[in-house]
């Protein structure tokens, strides 16, 4: 087996455009979540989201670019143009052809499919553009992310939920580890903010009307986020003989499916999927000083993440720091993973752990180290990033410093 490295990250969020400005708000502890704004917002009941606020598409795409890209494929390429530009690398020849590109998304094109919902339902016309499909599909980003790139091996979209990045990710991972592919693209991407997007999850009652408070006991539901986080992985002997900066090296991944309910949590599910990725990668649990929840800020997922942490890791789970990002930009569904990666770098290559905000009160049943507030400096050698979607699909990988 290979060893697998991450050569580039790129990102773009409710708390910067790329990850240098992502990592200063992580570091800050900033909400990015505020107001939405976009049409017939005043007609929903939940008005607050992790909106990326002042992004002008035509600032970075053509007409006929435009005609093409989704908003959730803009931010894909946006944030993929940053990981290549970090990574140095270019893509031809064999090298092309063995590399290829996985992204995470749950919903493809919501805003596509909204617009011209519109048009034909509410304003009656009958005729919708003819690039809607292609617009709207869940593998679009992928596709257009090969096509800028060159990356000619092998090209697709995992969706599954809120596990949708980290499936990506470690699908990617095991094809390099293998030796099929020399480097991948990969991570995930989402653009639910829009009417439909938004009108569709308050029909669960998850939602909260105020702020996402992970592990809180005050919290009172998640909070939506839109945006990219791509990453380039590489075999480590490739990156090395080319002098690549390595970020991190993936050293662990599994997957587990609970079985049991489409919406409600296991914790036997998660227990097996984060206790996989260290089995997988050959980890000691007190190796693993920080992890990235799942932490949406429900009741439900809170609380069993947190019994399912304490089960794997027994005693050691009181020395864990393990924080959620969402409450500072938002749950971004399918490209959660990939976005809440970042904090896993930041955690390995500045010492800095990003905090959970807006943690108001303690929670007798998620009394654990949740970072609360402020972020921490601290050394960390392993660290795990959590995701646990509907339909009862895990996802748990783990990271190191090179």
């Amino acid at each position: 087996m290979k060893r697998v490295v991450i050569t580039g990250a790129g990102t773009i969020n409710a708390l910067g455009f790329d990850v240098p400005a992502t990592y200063a708000a992580m570091r800050e502890g900033t909400c990015g979540i505020g107001p939405l704004d976009f049409q017939d917002v005043d007609r929903l009941a939940i008005k607050i989201g992790g909106q990326v606020q002042g992004y002008e598409a035509e600032t970075y795409f053509n007409r006929q670019q435009l005609s093409l890209y989704d908003r959730f494929t803009q931010f894909t390429l946006l944030a993929a143009r940053q990981a290549l530009a970090q990574s140095g690398l270019e893509f031809h020849g064999e090298l092309a052809d063995r590399s290829g590109v996985i992204l995470g998304n749950s919903g493809g094109g919501l805003t596509t499919q909204d617009e011209n919902f519109r048009a034909v339902y509410e304003e009656g016309k009958n005729r919708v553009h003819p690039f809607v499909v292609p617009k709207l599909m869940n593998n679009a980003a992928a596709s257009h992310v090969s096509m800028e790139f060159n990356l000619r091996g092998p090209t697709f979209t995992v969706s599954t939920a809120c596990a949708s990045s980290n499936h990506a990710m470690g699908q990617a991972y095991q094809m390099v580890r293998s030796g099929m592919a020399p480097a991948m693209i990969t991570g995930g991407s989402e653009a639910m903010l829009c009417f439909g997007g938004v009108k569709a999850w308050e029909g669960l009652r998850v939602m909260s009307k105020k702020a996402c408070r992970p592990f809180s006991a005050t919290r009172n539901g998640m909070v939506q986020g839109e945006g990219a986080g791509v990453f380039v992985f590489e075999e480590y002997e490739h990156a090395r003989a080319r002098g690549a900066d390595i970020l991190a090296e993936i050293i662990g991944f599994a997957m587990s499916s609970d079985a049991a309910d489409i919406v409600m949590p296991s914790k036997a599910g998660a227990a097996r999927a984060i206790s996989g990725a260290l089995k997988d990668g050959q980890i000691a649990k007190e190796r693993v000083s920080y992890i990235n929840a799942h932490g949406t800020g429900t009741a439900a997922n809170d609380k069993t993440e947190c019994a399912a942490v304490a089960d794997v890791f027994g005693a050691h789970a009181d020395n864990l720091m393990i924080s959620s990002t969402k409450s500072m930009h938002g749950h971004l569904i399918g490209g959660t993973g990939a976005v809440e990666l970042l904090a896993c770098l930041m955690a390995l290559r500045d010492g800095v752990i990003a905090p959970t905000i807006n943690y108001e009160e303690p929670d007798p049943e998620c009394a654990l180290d949740v970072v609360p507030n402020e972020a921490r400096e601290a050394k960390v050698d392993v660290v795990m990033s959590n995701a646990f979607a509907f339909g009862g699909l895990n996802a748990v990988i783990a990271l190191a410093r090179p």
